[in-house]
């Protein structure tokens, strides 16, 4: 049947990201701690060797029923396995760019760098924690934020004790550095 015909689209098939992450800077590297890097992989391999397969044989099925037009199980299917498709084109790419490192292995701890995690006083907001982790592994609401975030960079390179300039939407803030750990 003509494509004309079907609610498909070309742009389906596009490469995008459909992930939510954020793009990476420009010539950085995807910087991401052991954890994140074992996320990613165990998601990859559980889209290619268990989810893919059952969608590919689901479509095979529905397309042995006769007309695909109409046919609700094949038109899905085709869709779910661009997007299944999609997801693995997305997640090798970033773990193929991954630099992995060890928040542990850090040199100059006294400092914040990526890995870290700091405790900080906001008077917005009191005492925070927030580990410095890889734009894939970023999840604010366990205090783990991305190393591209304004608070991560406002706070690269601070020591114990340092007052660092936050802009936020509500204005400049300045936050104090509590503690710095590399766990």
């Amino acid at each position: 049947m003509n494509k004309a015909f079907v609610k498909e689209n070309d742009a389906d098939d596009e490469d995008g990201d459909v992930s939510g992450a954020p793009a990476l800077p420009a010539g950085s590297r995807n910087y991401m701690t052991r954890r994140g890097y074992e996320i990613l992989r165990r998601e990859l391999d559980e889209l290619v060797r268990f989810e893919r397969p059952k969608m590919v044989e689901t479509v095979a099925w529905a397309a042995s029923n006769g007309d695909r037009s109409e046919n609700g199980d094949y038109i899905y299917g085709k869709k779910r396995l661009r997007e299944i498709d999609r997801r693995i084109r997305f997640l090798i790419k970033r773990i193929e760019s991954a630099e992995v490192v060890d928040p542990e292995r850090q040199q100059g701890s006294e400092q914040v760098f990526f890995g870290a995690t700091v405790t900080i006083e906001d008077p917005d907001a009191g005492e925070q924690v927030w580990q410095i982790v890889g734009v894939d592994e970023a999840d604010a609401a366990s205090g783990r934020i991305s190393w591209i975030s304004p608070l991560a960079r406002a706070l690269l390179k601070a020591r114990e004790g340092d007052r660092v300039k936050l802009a936020s939407p509500s204005g400049m803030r300045e936050i104090e550095v509590l503690e710095i750990r590399y766990i």
